[in-house]
């Protein structure tokens, strides 16, 4: 059923508690409380209304509960991360350079304090299957979005990939992983981390062209022996 934004008076309001609340008025609160060490499976209802500031029976006007709004954030966080890479490959001047800006903008989003990040970074690895789910689901907008620049560059340089969608998907997993493990490292770690990310980025494609070739070069074989 789809959600509305909620007009209604609190008849459980007290000093200090608003009035009327919104899904996005509970979505900030509990942004507000997530970060890079805290994650939002570990957040009560209580918690979450008493810093949006209502009572927690109004918290239910909204969302079923907080599974429900923790799946509304991972969305949310996809949507937005999507958002940003997406404007950084539109920026590029060079095809060379998709790759490495690509990981600078998901890694200076990461140091952003970009809590939404986190929400979709944590709750992949430490989350109930309900938000690995949904995780999962956001990633696989990135891998689909991904497969098609990859064909695009791929038509562009005269060059084949083999299996572009298990490319895109690889490729979207190594970077998600890797990017979970950097939110408990130092920022000075992260010009090694970005070059190692390229590095394998760039072995992914390099496989997968390489055995576009060995592929195409068995049906060229094939064929010389059908033709005979």
């Amino acid at each position: 059923m789809t959600q509305r934004l909620s007009t209604d008076i609190d008849v459980d309001s007290h000093p200090g508690r608003k009035a009327t609340i919104s899904r996005e008025d509970i979505i900030y609160a509990a942004l507000k409380l997530v970060g890079p060490h805290r994650s939002v499976s570990s957040l009560s209802l209580r918690e979450v209304a008493r810093e949006a500031g209502i009572a927690p029976n109004s918290f239910y006007r909204q969302f079923r509960d907080t599974d429900e709004l923790a799946v509304a954030l991972i969305d949310l966080a996809g949507q937005s991360l999507r958002k940003i890479v997406g404007e950084a490959r539109h920026r590029l001047t060079t095809r060379r350079s998709i790759v490495r800006s690509s990981i600078e903008a998901f890694m200076e989003q990461l140091r952003a304090d970009d809590r939404l990040l986190h929400v979709l970074l944590r709750e992949g690895t430490v989350g109930s299957d309900a938000f690995k789910r949904a995780v999962d689901r956001e990633l696989s907008f990135f891998e689909e979005e991904l497969r098609v620049d990859l064909i695009r560059l791929a038509a562009l340089d005269q060059v084949e990939l083999y299996e572009p969608a298990l490319v895109a998907r690889s490729i979207t997993r190594l970077v998600f992983a890797m990017g979970a493990t950097a939110m408990d490292m130092p920022r000075e770690k992260d010009p090694e981390l970005i070059e190692q990310m390229s590095a394998m980025v760039r072995m992914i494609l390099a496989g997968s062209r390489a055995m576009a070739e060995r592929g195409k070069a068995a049906r060229g074989r094939a064929e010389r022996n059908r033709t005979r």
